[in-house]
């Protein structure tokens, strides 16, 4: 049952952030910005498992990778307004974006944050 009420959660936040931003791409935008996956992650781990380390831990990951996942939104509207398909374009965006996270994910593993 918990499992499912995770998933409805979710997929209720998904839904509503595509069809709120098929009226006011700003107002998706700012929804879809903020970080309600990661507060519903932080409420569920610590539920889950009651340990404050494992959600400060999650919360400090997910700060640092945070910063590579920015090129998606960088990447994609560049290829898409030189006229590039849009499945190309984030495919594109997406493949700079894995990049983007290796190359950090190594970097901070090398100045030992991880």
């Amino acid at each position: 049952m918990e499992y499912a009420l995770k998933i409805i959660l979710s997929a209720i936040l998904i839904v509503a952030i595509s069809e709120i931003a098929k009226r006011s791409s700003l107002l998706g935008a700012l929804l879809a910005s903020l970080p309600l996956t990661s507060i519903l992650a932080f409420i569920f781990l610590y539920i889950d498992s009651k340990e404050v380390a494992k959600v400060s831990s999650l919360s400090m990951d997910i700060f640092w990778l945070v910063i590579p996942s920015l090129t998606l939104f960088l990447v994609l509207p560049v290829l898409l307004k030189k006229g590039m398909n849009f499945y190309l374009s984030l495919a594109i965006a997406c493949a700079v974006t894995v990049l983007s996270y290796t190359v950090m994910i190594a970097l901070l593993k090398r100045i030992g944050i991880l």
